[in-house]
């Protein structure tokens, strides 16, 4: 009799029977698709390494950092290697989120530059967290690529683009003004449409505040007083138009009137100027007058005016001679006195007034003080009037404006002559390739740099050839001169990243990559747009180095120590180290061509380290490099870090004026500096 299985027998049974066979089916589908997975993976495997390959080769690699322009050597090096580097550009696309490649839509004359860079940035997107300043690049770039794509379709607008280029018939109003409400709103900024010119005015009515109370550190630190200091001050600046993000406005005219919390314990007024970060001489008010003959009058007026002040006795006449006159019955005329102009919590109407050799400053209707103007500084650059601090402000005025701004509609065709015109690049080796760095509304700087130093009997016979290179300005009419500029002088390099003051350093990499890739140099030079460089005399120098020797010439720092605190304070993130390498000043140095390589090729491997100083960066690579190579490290003061000195090599900090007067004394073999007040 065959006995009859309960309910949960049967269940239990056919769970032991099926069982295996799920797990066999699993098992085998699970290999049939790792076999085809693993075969995909070898092939996608082989073709990266293929690609790698290709991309750190230093012959054959795509630059390292985007340029919208390259020369004529450059598009006969794509036509030569037209299937090698267009397989390269073809694969070296962006990838986008999803892990898919895609067209950026960038013609392959944009391409030469930066492909490497932008995929080293969205694979440490992947990897690993990126620092602050690869942050900031690579927003830079996007932000550029974007900004480059607008100048396209700006330029394919006839008429949009012919309003930048040509001149505008539009007329700015012959006078402004602004309230104290609209000012606050405007960052306490009001636009000056074309600047000013002499004659002009501008009228501040306001009333300081009370002081109040400050932390000072210093005085915390030293246990010399109370830390705490009550303080009113304000300032009425003169700007210019930014061209660089992250780097200041040049201040044409620092106005700072401290009515309390000077280091004096004297209300003072000062003067200054700051171009490119870097403040001038100031000129201090401290209630003491000119010292006449002494001191240079401006337009036939005292610098500073004499104001009253308690802690000061007449010199001259002692307390004897003066009972003596008072004795004898001598008629004394009284000396008229001036307090301070401004004064806590009281109005007050304040006056700059644009003369033929300075600025002219009234407040309440009486000459205060005046101030030269400097070198470099244009009246028509004055196009921002801001005021900050420890003032309300009620109103301003401005009168007397020009009604036409030359750079607003540039007339720079009449600088555009054939005869400052770039050569194409060499086919044969040069000595020097320069490398010059520049910002996109910085023509007066390049125009003045063309018909001067550019004009050396070495770089008219490509002995020498020398490059601008400028990035993105975020004002899209800037670029669309820029571009033009490019085209018709052919001595620029676009590098279609977005400027800002802490990239300094991708324009550095961008020359030497240029250097190698596109020229055969010897030497590569880096300086800035300011500075005026004497290439006969450099040329010189360098024929003393023995050849084949590795080289690193300049102004050289030793044992320098980073700031950490103030403006121009460094992280212990970003430097840790207690000293800088021994680096060169930044408006001028030379490097040799294997210096260069060697910083291409470890940028290409992503071994690169990179600091927003661009000159501190040049130290830390050549020490890099001196590990296994010995290099010369050459100093030479006469490669100026501040002005100008006689006998110089290079000269910084030149305005366009005075790169005029430099060239024409080095016509009369007179290598003398140009000092203008």
């Amino acid at each position: 009799m065959r006995m009859k299985r309960s309910r949960s027998e049967i269940f239990g049974l056919r769970r032991v029977i099926k069982l295996p066979h799920i797990l066999l089916g699993l098992a085998a589908l699970y290999l049939i698709i790792v076999c085809f997975k693993f075969s995909a993976f070898f092939d996608s495997s082989n073709s990266t390494d293929v690609e790698a390959v290709r991309k750190y080769q230093l012959e054959i690699s795509t630059p390292l950092i985007r340029s919208a322009y390259h020369d004529e050597v450059s598009e006969g090096l794509d036509n030569d290697n037209n299937g090698r580097f267009k397989r390269v550009i073809e694969q070296d696309n962006e990838i986008s989120e999803n892990g898919d490649e895609k067209d950026d839509g960038l013609p392959p004359i944009d391409l030469r530059y930066g492909r490497l860079t932008g995929n080293i940035l969205k694979k440490k997107r992947r990897t690993r967290d990126m620092s602050a300043l690869e942050k900031m690049a690579d927003e830079a770039w996007s932000l550029g690529l974007k900004a480059w794509d607008e100048v396209r379709e700006y330029n394919e607008e006839d008429a949009k683009i012919a309003s930048v280029l040509e001149p505008k018939q539009e007329r700015c109003p012959p006078w402004v003004s602004i309230g104290g409400e609209e000012l606050t709103k405007g960052d306490q900024m009001m636009f000056l449409p074309c600047g000013l010119t002499a004659g002009s005015s501008i009228t501040v009515i306001g009333t300081p505040k009370h002081a109040h109370n400050e932390y000072v550190p210093q005085l915390a630190k030293t246990k010399t007083g109370d830390p705490l200091v009550l303080v009113s001050q304000f300032k009425v600046e003169l700007q210019g138009l930014k061209s660089v993000v992250a780097e200041d406005p040049p201040k044409i005219l620092h106005l700072n009137p401290r009515l309390r919390g000077d280091w004096s314990q004297q209300p003072v007024i000062e003067h200054n100027t700051c171009y490119r970060m870097q403040w001038g001489p100031a000129q201090r008010c401290d209630g003491l007058p000119s010292k006449g003959d002494d001191d240079m009058l401006v337009d036939g007026f005292p610098r500073c005016e004499k104001w009253m002040r308690n802690d000061v006795v007449d010199s001259k006449e002692s307390r004897t001679s003066s009972w003596f006159k008072r004795f004898i019955g001598r008629a004394q005329k009284p000396e008229v006195t001036w307090p301070f102009p401004f004064v806590e919590g009281k109005l007050f109407v304040l006056t700059i007034r644009a003369g033929i050799d300075g600025y002219h400053i009234n407040v309440g209707g009486r000459h205060v003080t005046s101030f030269p103007y400097r070198t470099g500084y244009t009246l028509e650059d004055a196009t921002g009037l801001a005021i900050k601090g420890d003032v309300d402000v009620h109103s301003v005025f401005a009168t007397s404006l020009p009604i036409s701004h030359p750079s607003f509609s540039p007339q720079r065709v009449i600088e555009m002559s054939e005869k400052w015109k770039a050569k194409p690049l060499p086919r044969h080796p040069v000595r020097v390739f320069i490398g010059i760095l520049s910002a996109t509304n910085h023509f007066a700087e390049r125009m003045a740099i063309r018909k001067t130093w550019m004009q050396s009997s070495a770089i008219k016979a490509s002995d020498v050839v020398v490059r601008f290179f400028v990035a993105l300005s975020p004002r899209k009419e800037q670029n669309a001169v820029l571009k033009k500029e490019a085209a018709y002088f052919g001595d620029i390099v676009v590098l279609t990243f977005m400027d800002h003051y802490e990239l300094v350093v991708l324009k550095t990499i961008a020359i030497c990559e240029y250097a190698v890739q596109n020229v055969s140099a010897t030497y590569v030079m880096k300086c800035d747009d300011d500075t005026f460089t004497r290439v006969d005399t450099i040329l010189k120098e360098l024929d003393r180095v023995p050849k084949q020797q590795s080289l690193y010439m300049g102004n050289l720092n030793l044992f320098h120590r980073p700031l950490r605190h103030g403006k121009w304070a460094v992280s212990f993130e970003e430097w840790p180290e207690a000293i800088y390498p021994t680096y060169a000043n930044g408006p001028g140095y030379i490097i040799s061509i294997d210096i260069a390589k060697f910083i291409i090729s470890q940028h290409a491997k992503r071994r690169l380290r990179i600091f927003k100083m661009e000159d501190v960066s040049m130290g830390m690579w050549v020490e890099q490099f001196n590990n296994t190579t010995h290099v010369k490290y050459s100093h030479n003061g006469k490669f100026c870090q501040y002005g100008c000195m006689d006998n110089y090599y290079t000269a910084h900090y030149q305005s366009p004026r005075q790169m005029v007067c430099l060239w024409d004394n080095l016509a009369r073999g007179q290598p003398r500096c140009c000092n203008f007040r």
